[in-house]
């Protein structure tokens, strides 16, 4: 599993390589937008990868042979990108990371669970489509701002 992924700048359109856990946020090393902060995460980068985040993080806890897991995936992919700068996505194959899916209770799939500061915050399970997903995470992240 590698550390890092390649997403293109929503802004300007270049390629930049985003690694699983970092100190601050992703920005674009053309033009410096914050970039959408989408990473596979394992057992063993879990700790770097959520529980020390700078950034709230959306976990989607999927499988390959899920058709729900893959009807929410366009989903998550847009909320990555629409809250870029403030909201880390990681995907999390079940069926790779049995632990991870037993460590959180994970009984069926697709599970999104929202994590802030390492603790979990929230969680729903189902397809969502994107503007209920980010209606969501917004609803969770006011009511800890407040």
């Amino acid at each position: 599993m590698s550390d890092s992924k390649v997403v293109t700048c929503p802004t300007c359109g270049q390629k930049n390589r985003v690694k699983v856990a970092a100190a601050g946020v992703p920005q674009c090393a053309n033009c410096g937008s914050p970039l959408p902060w989408l990473v596979e995460v394992t057992s063993a980068d879990f700790e770097a990868g959520v529980e020390a985040s700078p950034l709230p993080v959306l976990a989607d806890f999927w499988a390959p042979w899920c058709g729900p897991c893959r009807m929410v995936a366009p989903a998550v992919e847009k909320v990555a990108a629409d809250l870029a700068g403030k909201v880390k996505v990681v995907k999390i194959n079940t069926d790779e990371q049995p632990d991870l899916g037993s460590r959180f209770g994970v009984r069926s799939i697709p599970t999104l669970i929202l994590f802030e500061r390492g603790r979990e915050k929230d969680r729903v399970v189902g397809v969502r489509p994107a503007p209920a997903l980010r209606a969501w995470i917004d609803s969770k992240l006011s009511a800890s701002a407040a």
